[in-house]
């Protein structure tokens, strides 16, 4: 019986990368998955690589909606009974536009990122409320706790920070939201993860930054999505019952925040 068993997991972003990857182990842990994804042919090729894993189905999910994320959960409790765990995976990443430093795209980017995880826990905590239980985990990054700037000869106006910022505006969300709902038994923590070897990270990450990155690292290595999993199944799972609005940076050792 795995750690998870019988449980329901909402999964945003599983179409791919990490999401996909976290969607696999829940499911080989017993949990029953609903893989919120917002694009469509990405959900139908993860369905087809879920396909006899365990009980899985794919709602299309714009977190940023607040329809959209309350369909999901109202779904997830017709289907399965109930929402046990809710993952807030997904994120603005594979097009995300790093020299974009209008106010718009700030604005863009922490309404997928940000908001998007509020919204997607504000539409489940009814539902864990009334159970008396719930496991909330968010997404960050190690992007929150990259300060480094290259020198700039020449000032040509300050960075929004978009990716940044929403990943850190993560790590505060997470300990609110923990203060609150600690008293319904639902605890709320944090992954963030380092370099991960998704399509994305190869799609919009130079070589030469990811070798420089990884140089860094106390274990001189990347992530692949796969090693993230572990995680996400303890902060999931009873063995952390008691672990509530912590960030848990998965990076090899690069961050090594107090």
């Amino acid at each position: 019986m795995g750690r998870l068993q019988d449980k329901v997991a909402i999964i945003t972003g599983a179409g791919q990368g990490i999401g996909l990857a976290y969607a696999k182990r829940f499911l080989e842990e017993g949990a029953k998955v609903v893989v919120a994804e917002v694009n469509d042919d990405r959900a139908a090729g993860a369905m087809k690589e879920l396909d006899g894993l365990g009980d899985a189905i794919s709602v299309r999910t714009d977190i940023s909606d607040a329809d959209s994320a309350q369909a999901c959960v109202d779904r997830a409790v017709d289907e399965f009974g109930g929402v046990h765990i809710l993952l807030n995976n997904a994120a603005l990443y594979y097009d995300i536009d790093n020299f974009d430093p209008s106010f718009e795209y700030l604005q863009k980017v922490m309404a997928v990122n940000q908001h998007g995880a509020w919204l997607m826990t504000r539409a489940a905590a009814p539902q864990m409320v009334k159970q008396h239980y719930g496991r909330v985990i968010n997404q960050s990054s190690g992007a929150a706790y990259a300060y480094m700037f290259p020198p700039m000869p020449e000032f040509s106006g300050l960075g929004n920070y978009s990716y940044s910022i929403s990943k850190w505006g993560i790590v505060g969300l997470t300990k609110f939201m923990a203060a609150q709902l600690g008293q319904y038994n639902i605890t709320v923590n944090c992954i963030a993860p380092g370099v991960t070897m998704t399509e994305a990270t190869k799609k919009i990450v130079p070589d030469m930054y990811i070798q420089g990155m990884t140089a860094m690292t106390a274990m001189k290595s990347t992530l692949e999505p796969e090693d993230l999993a572990g995680a996400a199944v303890f902060f999931a799972s009873d063995d952390a019952k008691f672990v509530t609005g912590q960030t848990l940076v998965v990076d090899g050792g690069l961050a090594m925040p107090a």
